[in-house]
């Protein structure tokens, strides 16, 4: 079966999470969407956990002349994630690699401050994280994200996502406390294959998701007249 939309994505996932875990909504949660995908489907977990959102921006690590084959990645907070077989594989030089981790850090400063305008990421000492995306593929984006998310000490993490490799269990068994998936298939070739439309989201997109989950959020805290 496939997902409408990442609005529908989102439903499903929400619903997964209440359904496995009731009592999250009461252990102060704080949802973190990994953009730009999955800033839509976190938007709809957040609304159904009654928790603060927002992003935390990582990138993928390409390879030179390879963009699209990852190696790793890195996220704002200093968290970074490398494949050492896939480095191996593509005999790849540490100056190669530098390079690469250069460009895609600034890149992310970019996007922190196109998001965030620059803010820090929020204060998880005490809460439950919740990292959202739109799918798990290789998993390396979310595994850096995941690094600095950690250093913020947050009392559990959970990456909730509406479909991933079934290998993810293990992959990111000790990464993260519980791996939320409303699907698991055996082989993940793409993750749009499990979308109806999965179009690509402009930053701009992104700002407005974000700023209208916010403007939403500040509604609902107003006292009662």
């Amino acid at each position: 079966m496939l997902f409408r939309d990442r609005v529908d994505a989102g439903e499903q996932l929400a619903s997964l999470l209440l359904e496995q875990e009731p009592t999250l909504p009461s252990e102060r949660p704080f949802v973190l969407a990994l953009p730009r995908g999955g800033v839509p489907v976190a938007v709809q977990v957040a609304r159904s956990l009654d928790a603060p959102l927002e992003v935390v921006v990582s990138r993928k690590l390409g390879a030179p002349g390879q963009p699209e084959l990852g190696f790793g990645a890195v996220a704002e907070g200093g968290g970074a994630y490398v494949d050492p077989d896939t480095v191996r594989l593509l005999a790849l030089s540490e100056e190669a690699i530098d390079d690469v981790t250069e460009a895609a850090a600034k890149e992310v400063a970019r996007r922190v401050e196109r998001y965030r305008g620059g803010r820090p990421l929020p204060i998880l000492r005490g809460h439950v994280a919740v990292l959202v995306d739109d799918g798990i593929a290789t998993g390396g984006t979310a595994k850096a994200a995941i690094r600095s998310i950690r250093r913020l000490r947050p009392a559990r993490l959970i990456l909730a996502v509406p479909v991933a490799s079934s290998s993810a269990q293990v992959d990111f068994e000790g990464e993260v406390d519980e791996l939320v998936a409303v699907k698991m298939p055996e082989s993940l070739w793409a993750i749009g294959a499990w979308y109806e439309d999965f179009s690509q989201l402009s930053d701009a997109e992104v700002s407005a998701w974000m700023e209208a989950a916010r403007s939403a959020r500040s509604e609902r805290e107003l006292p009662s007249p």
